[in-house]
């Protein structure tokens, strides 16, 4: 018997391995703007917040340069690099088991509306996920936002019946803050442990997809 009747789900780091893409629209703008080149460590940053927020970050950038970064990015990435990625092992599978279950499923991005939507086709999870919502094209709606609007689509009014799953503190925050439960996920970009996890408020945590449906169900 299940605990809950939706899943929402995070993109980057939990549905896909969207690294090769960001990199390298990451890279091609510190090429054209000829800024000081990034560890991996600090590229690893870049995948999953608002990219302007981003490079406000890193590099120190006023709005209007973080903005002229943002819209470089944009540019490549929709262009180029967006479908570099590839779906976590057992992700599909794992999806499938929810909604046999009789579970819902939706997506909770901070990649761009038409990006997401763009993205989640393409690798066919528009198939088995109820709702995609992603953010907006100046990256306003804060995580928590985002998910309000996963939970709106689906139309769940019971709070306590919803579980978020993502590998980040955005992720988990904003599940806390909207008053959802949380399972983190350690084998994407953000949580490297269980420990990491276990600072925010949850309900468990995932080394991979198959231990999320055992943990909702």
């Amino acid at each position: 018997m299940r605990q809950y009747d939706a899943v929402i789900f995070d993109l980057d780091g939990t549905l896909l391995d969207t690294s090769e893409g960001i990199f390298r629209s990451v890279e091609y703008v510190i090429d054209t703007l000829k800024l000081p080149r990034l560890p991996e460590e600090l590229m690893r940053t870049f995948i999953g917040p608002p990219i302007q927020k981003s490079f406000a970050r890193i590099y120190g950038m006023d709005k209007a340069e973080a903005d002229n970064a943002a819209g470089l990015f944009r540019n490549r990435y929709k262009e180029n690099d967006l479908l570099l990625a590839k779906p976590y092992d057992g992700i599909f599978e794992a999806i499938r088991d929810l909604n046999d279950a009789g579970a819902r499923t939706a997506v909770a991005t901070y990649k761009r509306q038409d990006y997401a939507e763009k993205i989640l086709k393409h690798f066919g999870f528009d198939k088995v996920c109820d709702i995609m919502c992603g953010s907006d094209f100046d990256g306003v709606l804060t995580k928590k936002d985002i998910i309000e609007n996963a939970i709106n689509g689906l139309g769940i009014s019971d709070r306590s019946k919803i579980v978020m799953v993502g590998d980040s503190d955005n992720d988990a925050m904003g599940a806390e803050e909207i008053k959802v439960a949380f399972i983190g996920v350690t084998y994407g970009f953000g949580f490297g442990s269980s420990e990491d996890v276990k600072v925010y408020s949850n309900i468990g945590w995932a080394d991979r997809p198959s231990q999320i449906v055992r943990i909702v169900l």
